[in-house]
């Protein structure tokens, strides 16, 4: 059953936030999306405290399995490489599939429904429920206002949404001063989230301008 209050996961809600919540046609280039989503699923693991960023590295803190299966997937597949790789080496290989997978994960839990292709265009998926897609904006933008105490899972939705390129949509109908506001919050994060939200805006930054050479 699907519902206003989302899934609970941060990858989950930010797919939603750069779709569009009736047709799903995305919102970004494949590439800032992609991205957006990878930084978004490490985001999950460092929430839930089995990974930490810190100086463009990723470290396993805690190598239990996760509840939800594609966590486990991701974390799998950082404990199974022999040697480390750095942050943006990970967001650059998670990104190839992470639209595909979250998809897969939000049709599981009723929010997306898989629309037949046609001769010219292929496949989509298409919200269950428009309102329940439009929702985790609304949720993101809500955790900007003062009045509110500050949640690091709606921090760091914010923060990733403006590092790949949705701060249009989130900040323009936001609460008075909501990029202050965000990036006030964003410095009370937990070290290693603040890590990867640097670390997904430097690669969204680079893979922009590699596109426009």
């Amino acid at each position: 059953m699907t519902g206003l209050g989302g899934t609970g996961r941060l990858a989950d809600d930010l797919y939603l936030m750069a779709h569009d919540d009736r047709t799903g046609r995305p919102l970004l280039a494949p590439r800032a999306i992609g991205l957006g989503l990878a930084g978004a699923l490490l985001a999950e693991l460092v929430l839930a405290g089995h990974i930490e960023a810190e100086v463009g590295d990723i470290a396993i803190a805690d190598r239990s399995a996760p509840q939800d299966a594609l966590a486990g997937v991701v974390l799998g597949l950082l404990v199974s490489e022999p040697v480390q790789h750095t942050a943006r080496e990970w967001l650059a290989f998670l990104a190839r599939t992470a639209t595909g997978d979250l998809a897969s994960r939000l049709e599981q839990a009723g929010y997306l429904t898989r629309a037949p292709g046609r001769p010219w265009r292929a496949a989509r998926w298409v919200p269950a429920d428009p309102d329940c897609a439009f929702a985790p904006l609304a949720r993101a933008q809500a955790a900007l206002r003062p009045a509110r105490p500050p949640a690091a899972q709606g921090v760091a939705l914010g923060g990733l949404a403006v590092a790949c390129g949705l701060g249009p949509r989130l900040l323009s109908c936001g609460p008075p001063q909501a990029r202050g506001r965000l990036d006030e919050l964003t410095r009370l994060l937990d070290p290693s989230l603040r890590e990867l939200i640097a670390q997904t805006q430097a690669a969204v930054d680079s893979a922009v301008l590699a596109h426009r050479v």
